[in-house]
């Protein structure tokens, strides 16, 4: 892999003469005290503002800081003009635009494309302070607001519409959400040095939307460079061997947006490439027509070292929320304040999720020293600590300093996955570097419990049985949640899950464990309901597992196809795109659409709840499983009804039941607060 600068090593910009601002400024009295005149960067935001290394345009606010540059924050203006978008002034350089922390349809709506009436990044949890597809309306707010100003697109929403995407709530094919925007140029993954760079260039001239030779951007071009090779990806096979065959300036050749939007396969081929060219170590860019435009993709951003990685989480974050809140709830503040992030990225390659399409799957781990050092800090500083560390972990708990043996194996590896189906013998499992991080961090004076809430990868977590005894032993507390999302082969293959064997061996340490050390404690098992390639019979074998396992789900996930997840592609082309895709020979996939069956599929998960009980018997009489029906240990549901039940079909109202996205077990003895 190419060697990268170092973000931290460029000549800062000027205006660092002014220092540090407690706060990144959000209005023009602020600029004022802070001596400024003008930003140079305005960011954007659909989130309220936090000071605080779990929020991106903190992060990104931050880092530009350090360069010496003016960045001022305005966090979820009203959109429905563009005044609030002048209240910093103009910006010297760019508008810097993200719909924040979350993709906003995601954020706003249910899987049932339902509204969510809160929102855990808005002061008071209140929903509806942003709008639907925040970065495209933001975007063109600002461009109302100074028409000649660069735009710039960030955050998760716009990385992962970076290409022609199927979008669930339209239920159709979007353009590049860099067209829609009308933007000069997109931002993609933990973008620290892509904007860096790309700010050091604006400020010295350089039009945004030519900057072309930065890792981790998308721009628009009217043709592709002389002097490029295309390998086209109409045969995914081909392509590589064409690149092969080629110098180093070959780009990929997607199927293009007037195609892939009237064509399923050619939509699945397109997703199959991009999941190819994930790895930094290998990708090519990518190209794709979008009319009279060519939108063009650098390979990803080369991962931060850790040296990057620690003085990225030790700049000067104020760890709070902007007074302007005035000590209003934000809830997702309220999880992650006293929680400490000690790496990024996922080589797990869940087809469902979206870590890996935007943080990538190299693991970018923090150094013991820093991470200790925020420990202290978050102590010292965050009223009202009670000297509980609620998560250290990340996208995963257990990936910490894990990597491939081998540095050029790594680099020529093409593998969505180093887990599936089966763990990769050239990676580095070993959990030593991790239990010895645990072990300093509890003896930090002050600390009373380290806490892990982040998901546990159990099929990881099996290979290191000392991992677990230290786990349950000391950061444990009364449950803990895993994510085996299925019992039965053929969905497990479509999720890129191992099979419930590695939930068995995981769950036997666990309970070993907690025996060991005195404690009742109970793992939180997640599943997922209408994924595709899981039929009515799978999660039938799925409820009855639950039962046989004495575990009743309280709310259920539904599968919800976010853009760009290799899941989204199987789910709108019915093509499984983890395999080649080629005309008339494309593996099918079975897709969970229509409102009844899915509504089924989530009822066979909350089998206990006497709302589903009419919708399983019709269900199982039609599946020719009546013998399931009665009051036999080895039956699912009763063949009787209590009264005032069952008129929703599962929809309405639970009896007594208030939503949250657990589940756990019926043994008796429940963990505190979840009866």
């Amino acid at each position: 892999m190419e060697a990268a600068k170092d973000i931290f090593s460029y000549r800062k910009f000027w205006a660092h003469r002014f220092g540090v601002a407690p706060f990144l400024p959000m209005s023009r009295a602020e600029m004022d005290e802070l001596g400024w005149d003008e930003c140079d960067v305005i960011l954007v935001t659909g989130d309220a503002y936090v000071d605080h290394p779990s929020f991106g345009m903190a992060i990104i606010g931050r880092l530009l800081e350090a360069q010496g540059f003016r960045v001022g924050i305005i966090s979820q203006p009203d959109w429905q003009s563009a005044e609030p978008f002048k209240a910093l002034g103009r910006p010297a350089l760019y508008f810097g635009v993200t719909g924040g922390n979350m993709d906003s349809m995601v954020n706003r709506y249910t899987s049932d494309r339902r509204i969510r009436h809160n929102d855990s990044y808005t002061a008071g949890g209140e929903g509806g302070k942003r709008p639907d597809r925040s970065t495209i309306v933001y975007a063109q707010r600002c461009r109302e607001a100074y028409k000649d100003v660069p735009i710039m697109l960030g955050g998760i929403e716009s990385s992962l519409r970076r290409i022609a995407h199927y979008d669930y709530w339209s239920d159709k094919v979007r353009r590049s959400i860099l067209i829609d925007a009308k933007a000069d140029i997109l931002l993609y993954g933990n973008a620290e040095r892509a904007v860096v760079e790309v700010t050091h260039r604006i400020a010295k001239g350089q039009k945004a939307s030519e900057i072309d030779d930065v890792r981790g951007v998308a721009v628009l071009k009217s043709a592709v460079p002389e002097g490029w090779t295309e390998a086209h990806a109409d045969d995914l096979d081909a392509a590589d061997e064409g690149a092969r065959r080629s110098n180093e300036q070959t780009v990929v050749r997607l199927p293009a947006y007037e195609q892939v939007v009237n064509d399923p396969e050619a939509y699945a081929r397109a997703s199959r490439v991009l999941h190819r060219e994930s790895n930094p170590g290998n990708a090519r860019g990518l190209v794709q027509r979008h009319g009279p435009h060519e939108l063009w993709l650098t390979p990803p951003p080369i991962p931060l070292t850790t040296p990057e990685m620690d003085a990225v989480y030790d700049l000067p974050y104020a760890r709070s929320p902007h007074p302007v809140y005035d000590g209003a709830k934000i809830p997702a503040w309220d999880m992650i304040k006293t929680s400490v992030t000690i790496m990024r990225g996922c080589f797990g390659g869940c087809s469902f999720c979206s870590i890996t399409e935007h943080e990538g799957r190299i693991i970018q781990s923090r150094s013991e020293g820093s991470i200790l050092k925020e420990i202290e800090t978050v102590r010292d500083k965050v009223e009202g600590f009670t000297g509980i560390i609620s998560d250290i972990g990340g996208p995963t708990a257990n990936m910490y300093r894990m990597a491939c043996k081998d540095e050029r194996t790594e680099a020529l590896c093409r593998r969505p996955s180093c887990v599936y189906p089966a763990i990769c013998p050239n990676l580095n499992t070993s959990h030593e570097a991790l239990i010895g991080l645990y072990r300093k961090a509890r003896e930090i004076p002050g600390i009373k419990k380290v806490m892990v809430a982040s998901g546990v990868r159990y099929d990881l977590a099996v290979e290191s049985p000392t991992y677990v005894k230290e786990l349950v032993t000391h950061h444990v507390g009364g449950y803990l949640k895993i994510a085996p999302e299925h019992t039965e082969a053929g969905p497990l293959s479509k999720m890129m899950k191992p099979g419930i064997g590695a939930y068995d061996r995981f769950k036997k340490m666990f309970d070993d464990a907690a025996k060991k050390a005195g404690k009742e404690y109970f793992l939180i098992p997640y599943f997922i309901a209408a994924h595709p390639g899981t039929t009515d019979e799978d999660m039938m074998n799925l409820a009855l597992w639950l039962k046989r396992n004495k575990y009743r789900a309280d709310q259920v996930q539904t599968f919800l196809p976010s853009p760009m997840a290799i899941a989204t592609a199987m789910y709108h082309s019915g093509k499984n795109s983890l395999k080649p895709i080629r005309r008339g020979v494309s593996e099918e996939v079975d897709t969970i659409k229509g409102l009844k069956q899915r509504r089924l599929h989530k009822a066979f998960l909350r089998y206990h709840d006497a709302e589903n009980w009419p919708l399983l018997r019709d269900a199982l009489k039609r599946m020719g499983r009546a013998d399931l029906i009665g009051p036999g240990k080895h039956q699912l549901i009763p063949s009787w009804q209590p009264a005032g039940t069952g008129k929703t079909g599962g929809e309405g109202k639970r009896l007594g039941t208030k939503h949250r996205t657990q589940t756990f077990t019926t043994k008796g003895n429940f963990p505190k607060g979840l009866k």
